[in-house]
């Protein structure tokens, strides 16, 4: 089933054409990765946070400066916007170890206005008016493609199967074991031995790792960003829904969600412009709680259901 899946997105670009078409399916790409990401802490470690904005913008800052101010290879930024995003990783995760549930929610999004607040300022990365990434000539080696969308397509595709085998990783190592202790409880995994501060450490930095890759593709997908494109609020919310409605602790879940939620919010924004903002939001909160409240294993779980003659 997973190889036809994976023919068929490979395929998908030789029969499907037009650059709106590729669009929503590279933006079901980013979130399903950024998706996955949050997965990693949300979903196996129980970290439910709202500020992965912040790793992705960090991740889209560090290889757009490094690039524009030192013309250093977005691939060799991408590895440092990674680095730097776990790093900022540790800084909110060490002090807030011990915090959980709503407390390390708040936390988080106090983090992400934090981060966001200070690019917003810090005229060394061009404040309020953000960066212009230069028009290179198109090459894998640049990472920009001018004339088609296809080459930022197949990237992305790669980036998000490379997060889904990371994620499948982690799901069956013991790592992924002491993570879904710790989510059940910070009591019983000290009773059992587990560091769950290492542990919940690991997921946080592992996540924004991830998360900071997307940030670098978004940066060379549009060649512009400012703090109010990739540090706000809604980009994190959108990313927990992806995970939350496909089905969180899953490793496909947030690929189902983000396939349905994005194609939603991209159609009101392209067809109904003005006149459909919020429109998605209403569609994203309708279903949310219609799985909450009939399948709170998410759609991903609803279908296992259906295969398995459960449901």
């Amino acid at each position: 089933m997973f190889a036809l899946v994976l023919i068929l997105l490979l395929l998908y670009p030789l029969f499907v054409k037009g650059s709106f078409p590729l669009h929503i399916m590279i933006m079901v790409f980013l979130f399903a990765m950024m998706g996955v990401a949050w997965n990693i802490m949300g979903g196996y470690a129980g970290m439910f946070s709202f500020g992965q904005a912040a790793f992705f913008g960090i991740g889209a800052y560090t290889s757009s400066y490094l690039l524009t101010t030192y013309h250093v290879s977005p691939w060799i930024g991408l590895l440092a916007g990674g680095v730097l995003a776990s790093l900022a990783a540790a800084a909110i995760g060490i002090p807030c170890s011990n915090l959980r549930g709503h407390y390390f929610a708040i936390a988080s999004i106090a983090f992400a206005e934090i981060v966001r607040i200070h690019f917003n300022n810090w005229k060394l990365v061009g404040a309020a008016e953000g960066l212009t990434l230069p028009m290179l000539g198109q090459s894998f080696r640049n990472f920009e493609f001018h004339s088609s969308k296809v080459p930022y397509y197949y990237i992305l595709l790669g980036f998000l199967i490379l997060s889904l085998l990371v994620c499948s990783w982690v799901s069956t190592s013991r790592m992924g074991f002491y993570f879904r202790a710790i989510k059940e409880s910070h009591d019983l995994a000290k009773v059992v031995g587990i560091n769950f501060v290492r542990y919940r450490l690991a997921a946080i930095m592992i996540s924004a790792f991830l998360t900071a890759m997307a940030g670098t593709f978004y940066a060379q997908y549009i060649l512009y960003l400012d703090p109010d494109s990739v540090l706000v609020l809604p980009i994190s919310i959108q990313i927990v829904l992806v995970a939350m409605l496909g089905g969180a602790g899953s490793i496909m879940g947030p690929v189902i969600g983000a396939a349905i939620l994005l194609p939603i919010s991209e159609g009101t924004r392209v067809w109904l412009g003005y006149k459909g903002t919020g429109i998605d939001m209403i569609v994203y909160g309708t279903l949310i709680m219609l799985i909450s409240a009939y399948h709170p294993q998410g759609v991903w779980g609803l279908l296992s259901r259906i295969g398995k003659g459960k449901a």
